[in-house]
């Protein structure tokens, strides 16, 4: 699709000699200066695209689906709320699936701009989904099956990925369009599926067992309020710490993410001459790993809180600390490997591994802490959370432009692993697996004295006020 014979012409290559090809070391060697490292695999030729896009603009491709990602996190969170998740959730991939159908003929037509413009309109629409899901989730999944539950529906994300990279690539080798109008095209297909087999509660579900209907319902222990009726407790949610911690978590959580998967495999490439992304078996695994890390973290962490072991907001703080300190080691680690490319990917696999077993922390507390406003939680803290999908790669221009060195690149891994280690800091001292007391489905009076009437204390033993979220 792009062309890279245009950004190798136009970026040059770079010598260590002068202009007219002597080398410049003759007469001086800096001792300190790093040795590079050998090319471990050799270079195949790829074909030139038809596009010619800089590094710069195809930042700015990457980068554009954020711009619009980030703007309907709260709006889609309050109208999962009002409307619920399955009709928002529907037009969030609808929406996206036809624009993916629509890219090549857009950009073949309209070039950089338009291609920068529908990027933009697909993350208006999938910024809808997060907080959708999260919304549906609050109400199917009972209190001590929320973990496997969030994590299951999560982890499919990874195995989309794992599945997808291959087929893209034997799709491009036809034509690069029709990877748009095949993914596009199932995207579809899942819609239409979507809108005849998913319904928003058990209630509203008419083939549902009615013993499966009454254990959920009587295990959520409250009365749900109708869709439309709640009215969000903004100055509430604005006040509680345990809602900042969930925040900070995410925050931390996507920084590190992006850079194990976007960032690492530069570092990969420039440094260890060792391009991971052109091998199609290593570039899936991680992704593979964290799926698996995923659901085996959910299944273990509701099997501590069944258990009694630990209460939901040992198990919350656990999983998160677990998911967070571990990748920072293996990025701190990263760091001071020389040219073991093998090392690397590794320390890459068990960090995104690892990684992945937080989903079943931070990642579910938005059900634990208010349930009938667990999407628009959802909305507020993955809001925060796409900031380092712009500041991270920032951070990591500041170290390594023009400065493609070990390093360099040692200093991105030791601010990422700070980052991993404040979240994990901040949300042990300040995180809840307690619902608050604000959370109760405050639609109208009656309906609200009904709910706290219901209540009674029939959730796991976290299900009670903030106010005696004294113990671990």
């Amino acid at each position: 699709m792009v062309n890279s014979t245009y950004i190798r012409e136009l970026e040059g290559d770079h010598h260590d000699g002068d202009h007219h090809g002597n080398a410049t070391n003759e007469t001086y060697v800096d001792p300190d200066a790093e040795i590079p490292c050998p090319d471990i695999v050799k270079k195949a030729a790829v074909d030139s695209g038809m596009f010619n896009w800089d590094t710069n603009k195809q930042g700015i491709i990457l980068a554009a689906f954020f711009y619009g990602y980030i703007t309907t996190q709260i709006l889609g969170g309050v109208l999962a709320q009002r409307y619920g998740g399955k009709r928002l959730l529907l037009f969030g991939i609808g929406w996206t699936a036809v624009l993916t159908i629509l890219t090549p003929v857009l950009t073949i037509y309209g070039d950089f701009p338009a291609l920068v413009a529908t990027r933009v309109l697909e993350g208006i629409g999938e910024g809808v989904t997060y907080p959708s899901m999260h919304a549906m989730l609050s109400k199917w999944a009972p209190p001590l099956e929320r973990s496997k539950m969030v994590t299951s529906v999560y982890a499919g994300a990874q195995i989309g990925t794992v599945l997808a990279m291959p087929i893209s690539g034997l799709l491009s080798d036809y034509a690069w369009e029709s990877v748009f109008y095949v993914f596009g095209a199932l995207g579809l297909v899942w819609s239409v599926m979507w809108i005849f087999l998913t319904y928003d509660t058990p209630d509203s579900h008419p083939r549902i067992d009615p013993v499966e209907r009454d254990y959920i319902q009587a295990s959520q222990g409250l009365l749900l309020a109708k869709k439309g009726s709640l009215r969000t407790p903004w100055l509430s949610i604005a006040k509680s710490l345990p809602v900042y911690a969930t925040a900070v978590a995410h925050f931390c959580n996507n920084w590190g993410y992006y850079t194990l998967l976007t960032c690492l495999p530069a570092y990969l490439k420039y440094i260890l001459k060792f391009d991971i992304k052109s091998n199609g078996a290593l570039s899936g695994v991680p992704y593979l790993v964290m799926w698996m890390a995923m659901i085996a973290g959910g299944l273990g962490a509701d099997h501590l809180r069944t258990k009694r072991i630990l209460s939901t907001t040992g198990v919350r703080k656990l999983f998160t600390a677990v998911g967070f300190l571990g990748p920072a080691a293996c990025l701190v680690g990263t760091g001071y490997i020389e040219c073991d490319a093998a090392a690397a990917v590794a320390l890459i696999v068990i960090a995104v591994g690892l990684s992945g077993l937080s989903m079943a922390g931070w990642g579910v507390n938005h059900l634990d802490l208010a349930p009938p406003y667990a999407g628009t939680l959802m909305g507020i803290t993955n809001m925060i959370a796409t900031i380092p999908g712009f500041l991270g790669p920032s951070i990591v221009g500041v170290f390594t432009y023009k400065n493609q060195t070990r390093k360099a690149w040692r200093n991105v891994f030791f601010v990422s692993a700070a980052v991993y280690v404040f979240g994990t800091v901040f949300y042990c001292i300040f995180g809840s697996g307690r619902k608050q007391d604000w959370a109760a489905p405050v639609p109208a009076p009656a309906a609200a004295a009904a709910a706290a009437d219901k209540e009674g204390g029939r959730g796991d033993r976290d299900e009670k006020p903030a106010a005696q979220d004294t113990k671990l």
